[in-house]
């Protein structure tokens, strides 16, 4: 081979080896970058209602239901989450009376206002009541719209990582109700959930609350104590399934405290939209006998 050829080799060998390296150089950073935006995800404090978080930023989807014990994660900023029962039914039998009611789309709006802090406007909607009376022969139904209430929960750690998050929950509900179906009087109180990340997937959420409820006989208010816990694990793909324990003490008097065990399911559709379902079982004398329910939550 002519000594020409031989440095032309050389050359294009030695240009292969400069490019090879570069690549390799480029690769190393891209992987280096990715691995620091894992570890530190970006600060998306300076998104607002009126400048939406970028969708690859947003958080997993969180919902408050299906069941009781609300979670401690709030809706992105600039976006909306709707969440609500397609229809609920209700059925308890004490002392005689049967109580058979229906809840047809109860919702949960919701609003990202700032990345640690959304409004929630809760309304009951269509509300169907039947109580028959055994023993004295009579049967009353009432029919109509429920109260109304506004909710801000504010999340003081774990919003976009961690194994706890934390938040507060005030909120007031205002007597909208008709046909006498709820207390008529203002009301409200504060809910304080707390998630945690467990070994093998299961993360837990325990929830205590303190409300001011009106008296039975609309003569004074009275305190009333919630305490739960829900314990919730992916069961295969997209389908997950929970299980919970709630607990409403009141301070009334002549009340009994209300316990009941919930189960239910959740099967992510999309990565903003989940459907569910559940049955909510009483183990007390105070509680319903059973609540069963299906529904939906979108995130926009």
């Amino acid at each position: 081979m002519k000594p020409h050829a031989l440095r032309s080799r050389a050359s294009r060998l030695q240009a292969s080896r400069i490019v090879l390296a570069v690549l390799s150089c480029r690769l190393v950073c891209a992987l280096s970058a990715a691995a620091e935006d894992t570890n530190n995800p970006p600060d998306k404090d300076d998104y607002n209602l009126f400048n939406p978080t970028p969708d690859e930023y947003m958080r997993e989807l969180s919902p408050d239901r299906p069941d009781k014990t609300e979670c401690p994660y709030t809706v992105d900023a600039g976006h909306y989450q709707v969440e609500m029962d397609f229809a609920n039914f209700t059925h308890d039998r004490t002392d005689g009376t049967t109580t058979r009611a229906w809840n047809v789309g109860p919702v949960n709006f919701k609003a990202g206002l700032l990345n640690h802090i959304d409004v929630q406007f809760v309304f009951d909607n269509y509300l169907h009541v039947r109580t028959a009376n055994q023993a004295a022969g009579t049967t009353a139904t009432q029919s109509g719209i429920g109260d109304f209430t506004t909710r801000l929960k504010v999340n003081l750690w774990g919003n976009d990582g961690g194994q706890t998050a934390f938040a507060l929950l005030p909120y007031v509900t205002f007597p909208t109700s008709t046909d006498h179906l709820e207390d008529n009087a203002v009301e409200g109180g504060v809910i304080l959930p707390l998630a945690v990340k467990l070994p093998a997937d299961f993360e837990m959420t325990l929830e205590t609350a303190a409300s001011f409820t009106r008296n039975e006989d609309d003569s004074v208010y009275h305190e009333e104590f919630v305490a739960s816990a829900s314990v919730d694990h992916r069961l295969i793909g997209n389908l997950s399934g929970y299980m919970e324990f709630f607990s409403d003490f009141s301070t009334e008097r002549h009340s009994t405290w209300v316990g009941t065990v919930d189960v239910g399911l959740e099967y992510a559709v999309t990565r903003n939209a989940q459907l569910d379902c559940g049955c909510n079982i009483g183990v007390t004398r105070a509680a319903d006998d059973a609540n069963i329910f299906a529904g939906i939550t979108v995130r926009f």
